[in-house]
């Protein structure tokens, strides 16, 4: 099959063209808000509104667009959804034994303050499930959690998706980071550190805005004393892993001290009043369950995040890696049609260059595996029957069928708007800004994970197009570069693959319309902040 070239600005007018190339994100957003329409029916349409404008004004090859939607549902399948559904198996699983209630009463016996609950839950916790796995499991787990603690379930998933953005930007043992500073050439604890001027203070802001959502400012002056515990912690250890460091580790040790630090302050301090929700549910009498009983509880999230920073090291990464000792349990499949015939050229990449498009299968050496490995303890140390197991399982599928469908329809219509160079002409129009282009920088970020729901995509996405435009208007490259990091995670409170894993995981199948409701209006206001910033110190 012959190659084919991508088109930037196919109608002469770059703004016109970006104009044209945002009409399926903008269907998308209309279908889900103003129509109402499920996820998985906004994300079908987009799909075919993505391939029209691909076909009609790019003019991409009819096979190249089918191969370039396939390619994006294969993407949803495995990584995205196969995390999903093994996370929320395992939560599934500490219900059915019963184990989830003393994590709770575990939980509860720290404080019944469900305010003070968000901040160890959602904030610290995700931000150490952020920082060991990523990929959506932290916002369904955490969101399960607060939801067997009383919390609706709208809420829940809406604080997860926004205490998601302490620890967004460093998931995955850092490789938001570290793969956009590796595919530009940079060093990665330059870009890194040049995020730490601003995030570890996001973190800081995010944990005021979750006490702020719950509570309002009565809920702020009552809490303030372990809100600045918890986000002051977290932040400065933030900053100061990022210096010193670098980003893999970002996470993981400004969420263990934030952790640390908010328990033992819990144990001289407490609220003037405690806080519930008027209309909480599953109210909890709080039973002082033994050390070793709490403990066992835990064990299956104890394992998750074990096996989940196991296989995150770089020492076990290496061994699958092309050429290590355990590559050939890696299976990459190129996509047929497609991997290698679609060329991106100057100023997207500094030469013509031929985008691949091929499918990595990690079963193996995948968060999934991870997963899945502490699954397989946890239901041989609980002693769980066959019965038990099918039952879980079956529900579990059932559950989440949907969120799935909406998973691979999203990435669908967002590969077509990558491999047509529909994602390049919004990024061109913005880099067209030159002197004030740090203002509108972060937007790229935006963009990027709003259509691939990753940071890491994103910045595999923009990253390139961020370091070739600061370099053209003066600005050192690891600066936008870091910007692009900064952006992107203000987004993945809005996308539509974490919106629909975070629906998914506290029952609220066929509603993401309200949960992107919920998150659209803080997702904006952080981006404008991060853009003013960006402008002012870069």
């Amino acid at each position: 099959m012959s190659v084919w070239e991508q088109l930037y600005n196919p109608l002469g007018n770059i703004w016109i063209s970006a104009s044209i190339a945002a009409i399926p994100i903008i269907f998308f957003i209309v279908m889900l808000v103003l129509f109402k329409l499920k996820g998985y029916v906004a994300g079908g349409l987009s799909v075919l509104v993505a391939g029209i404008v691909a076909l009609f004004v790019y003019k991409m090859p009819p096979a190249m667009v089918a191969a370039a939607a396939g390619y994006g549902a294969l993407a949803g399948i495995w990584p995205v959804a196969s995390i999903v559904l093994a996370a929320i198996f395992l939560y599934e699983i500490t219900v059915k034994t019963g184990k989830f209630t003393i994590i709770k009463n575990s939980i509860s016996s720290v404080t019944e303050d469900q305010r003070i609950q968000v901040l160890l839950v959602a904030f610290s916790f995700g931000a150490f499930l952020e920082g060991a796995a990523g990929f959506g499991a932290p916002v369904a787990i955490t969101a399960a959690i607060l939801v067997g603690l009383g919390f609706r379930p709208l809420y829940a998933a809406g604080l997860c998706l926004i205490a998601n953005i302490a620890g967004g930007a460093y998931g995955a043992m850092g490789i938001p980071v570290t793969t956009p500073a590796l595919l530009t050439g940079l060093n990665g604890l330059a870009v890194g550190r040049d995020t730490a001027l601003v995030l570890p203070l996001v973190s800081l802001i995010v944990a005021l805005l979750l006490i702020f959502i719950i509570d309002g400012i009565k809920g702020i002056r009552q809490t303030l004393p372990a809100i600045l515990v918890s986000g002051g912690s977290f932040g400065l250890t933030q900053a100061a892993v990022l210096y010193f460091l670098g980003a893999e580790l970002a996470d993981i040790f400004a969420a263990i001290v934030s952790l640390i630090a908010l328990i033992l302050f819990l144990r001289i301090w407490k609220p003037k009043e405690v806080y519930k929700m008027k209309d909480a549910k599953n109210s909890l009498v709080v039973v002082a369950y033994p050390v070793g009983k709490i403990a066992f509880a835990w064990l299956p999230f104890i394992l998750l995040t074990g096996f989940v920073t196991l296989f995150n090291l770089s020492f076990m990464k290496n061994l699958f890696i092309p050429g290590g000792p355990l590559s050939k349990f890696v299976l990459l499949l190129p996509i047929p049609g497609l991997n290698n015939l679609v060329i991106k050229h100057a100023p997207v990449v500094p030469v013509n260059s031929p985008y691949a498009a091929v499918f990595k299968l990690d079963l193996f050496s995948s968060t999934t595996t991870a997963i899945v490995l502490s699954i397989i303890f946890t239901l041989l140390i609980f002693r769980c029957n066959w019965k038990l197991i099918k039952e879980t399982a079956f529900a579990t599928g059932k559950q989440l069928i949907t969120p799935i469908l909406t998973i691979c329809s999203v990435l669908a219509f967002a590969y077509i708007c990558t491999y047509s160079g529909m994602s390049s002409t919004l990024g061109l129009a913005f880099a067209s800004t030159k002197t004030i282009f740090p203002l509108f920088s972060p937007i790229l970020g935006w963009l990027g994970v709003f259509l691939t729901g990753s940071v890491v995509n994103s910045g595999s996405l923009f990253a390139p197009l961020q370091s070739v435009t600061a370099t053209q208007i003066g600005i050192p490259p690891e600066s936008m570069v870091a910007v692009n990091v900064m952006g992107g995670t203000m987004a993945k409170m809005i996308s539509p693959q974490s919106i629909a894993v975070a629906a998914a995981a506290v029952g609220l199948v066929g509603r993401d319309n309200e949960l992107f409701k919920f998150t659209i209006k803080y997702s904006l206001v952080f981006l404008v902040l991060i853009g003013f910033t960006s402008w002012i110190i870069f």
